[in-house]
C-alpha cells in the first residue's frame, strides 16, 4: 500500500500543476460566465423558497376559513325568517 504521505505530495503536484495550467483558467472562465448566467435568471434561494412556501400554506388555510364562513352566511340569508319572509339585505349594487 501507498503510503498516506506519498499520496498526499501526488495530490499536491497534480493541484499545483493545474494550478498553473489553462484546464485552471478554462474553470475560473466558466465559473464566471454561469455566475452571469444565474444572475440574469430570476433565482431565489432555498430559504426564500421555503419562507414563500409557509406563506403560501397560511393563505390557503385563511381562504379555506373565510370560504366555509362565506357559505355559512349564505346558507342563513337563505332560510326564511319567522313569519316566512326573507330577510332584506340591502340594495345589492
Amino acid at each position: 500500500m501507498l503510503n498516506k504521505n506519498v499520496l498526499d505530495e501526488i495530490g499536491g503536484k497534480v493541484n499545483e500543476i493545474l494550478a498553473h495550467s489553462p484546464a485552471k483558467d478554462i474553470e475560473r472562465n466558466m465559473r464566471t460566465m454561469l455566475s452571469g448566467v444565474f444572475s440574469r435568471l430570476d433565482l431565489v434561494t432555498r430559504e426564500e423558497f421555503e419562507v414563500q412556501q409557509e406563506v403560501i400554506k397560511r393563505t390557503r388555510i385563511k381562504l379555506t376559513e373565510l370560504e366555509a364562513k362565506v357559505q355559512m352566511l349564505e346558507n342563513q340569508l337563505q332560510q326564511p325568517v319567522s313569519g316566512g319572509d326573507l330577510v332584506d339585505v340591502g340594495d345589492p349594487k
